[in-house]
This record gives structure tokens, C-alpha cells and sequence, in this order.
């Protein structure tokens, strides 16, 4: 079946349950990446993943990895190292570095898959108030964070990085403690990994993912800028 093509910023996604099985969650292509198409997808449990010459390509896997806040694991050596008071974490106050260090090529790929598009687009989003960072200091300079966008009470992590061991992991511990004083009730993690296994991450199925955003969309979640100091 040929992948459904959006030919303009006004057409509309296909439901989540005609994705892909291969690759697991390709939904569609096309359509751009302004505030608006961003929104609707997040609020429909999509999100976009593309490489440079790639056209925009939408997604939502089946399973789905998700945290669930009170589900938070921290290790001992993690939280003696939070404990050493060694990194200040900040929120909102370094949204264009973050994503930018998240861009940054890993290990033995030369190329992101945050391209300059997908840059400008969440930049767009965070002044607007839906994307937010989390930014982890040591001595001035940043050494790791992440990104993301919140609707209702959920929050979709993109993004994450680490200049220093265990400085992502960081930034995700304060973010979950930050959320659970705020009421949210569900991270979006997308796709599933040890290093989110281990902080205590699931996967629950594409329908299951549906019901949360059902249930958590309509709620009130932190008016914006989420820029104050956690540690």
C-alpha cells in the first residue's frame, strides 16, 4: 500500500491504526513542519523522524515507550551523583543550545536527524510556549539536556545529550520530579531503549497510548516559560 502523501499543510493525517508494521509506525509523508501540523500530531500520538533529503516522514510505533512519572527508577550511583550537588538544572533558559547539542553527530553517524528544518520548527513551537528544555550546567558550561513538547498534562520527549557521563540522565530525573509537582502524567519516549528502560520506561501498546492521550490532553497542564532553577 503506497504511504499517504499530505499534500498540503491542510490535510489530514491518517488514523494512527493504518500505520506500518515495517518500519514499525511509519504513518505519513509530507506536509511541512509548522506549529500547527506539529500540534495536531503530538495531540494525535505522531511525530515526525527524517533525515537531510528525506521528505517529512510521520510516526506512531506500535509498542510505545512511555514513563509513567511515580514510575521513576534512580540508581544509587545516580542519585549520589545528583546529590553531589556538582550540575545546576535549568529549564527554559537555553532551548536553541539544547537542540543544538542534540544535533550534533554521534558516535559513527555523520549525519542528524534534527536537521535545520526540524530546528527552526521547535524553535517556532517553544516560542510559542509548547516546547520546553531542560539544561544541566557544570561550572557555566552545559554539559547535557533534553527537549520536548507538553500538551495537557503529557510531555513528548525528542531529544536528549550528554557532554559528561550521566549528564542526560540528569536532566531527565529533574524534569520527572519537576512534572510530578505540576500534576503530569505520562512522558512520551517513542521508541524504546535501555538507557529509558532503565530509568524505569514501558511500552504499552498504540491503543493504550491512544486512551492516555485521550484522557491527559484535556487537562490543564504549566503555563510557559517553565524557566526556573531545580537544583
Amino acid at each position: 500500500m503506497p504511504l499517504p502523501w499530505l499534500s498540503s499543510p491542510q490535510a489530514s493525517f491518517p488514523d494512527i491504526s493504518l500505520a506500518l508494521a515495517d518500519p514499525n509506525g511509519l504513518l505519513a509523508a509530507g506536509g511541512g513542519l509548522s506549529p500547527n501540523r506539529l500540534l495536531e500530531a503530538y495531540s494525535r500520538g505522531i511525530f515526525p523522524w527524517f533525515e537531510e533529503g528525506q521528505p517529512v516522514l510521520w510516526w506512531s510505533p506500535d509498542p510505545r515507550m512511555v514513563l509513567f512519572p511515580d514510575d521513576l527508577r534512580v540508581s544509587k550511583s545516580l542519585r549520589k551523583t545528583i546529590n553531589k550537588s556538582l550540575y545546576t538544572v535549568t529549564l527554559d533558559e537555553a532551548f536553541a543550545e539544547v537542540i543544538g547539542c542534540c544535533a550534533q553527530p554521534r558516535g559513527d553517524s555523520p549525519g542528524t536527524w534534527i536537521t535545520d528544518e526540524m530546528q527552526t520548527a521547535y524553535t517556532q513551537l517553544f516560542e510559542a510556549g509548547h516546547a520546553h528544555s531542560v539544561e544541566v550546567w557544570r561550572e557555566g558550561d552545559l554539559v547535557g539536556g533534553l527537549y520536548g513538547v507538553a500538551l495537557g498534562q503529557l510531555f513528548f520527549g525528542e531529544s536528549m545529550f550528554s557532554f559528561e557521563s550521566n549528564a542526560s540522565k540528569i536532566a531527565l530525573v529533574k524534569l520527572v520530579k519537576q512534572l510530578q509537582e505540576w500534576n503530569y502524567k505520562l512522558i512520551d519516549c517513542q521508541v524504546s531503549s535501555e538507557h529509558l528502560e532503565s530509568l524505569g520506561a514501558i511500552e504499552i501498546s498504540r491503543e493504550q497510548f491512544r486512551l492516555q492521550l485521550h484522557e491527559l490532553l484535556p487537562c490543564p497542564g504549566k503555563a510557559a516559560p517553565w524557566n526556573i532553577d531545580t537544583v
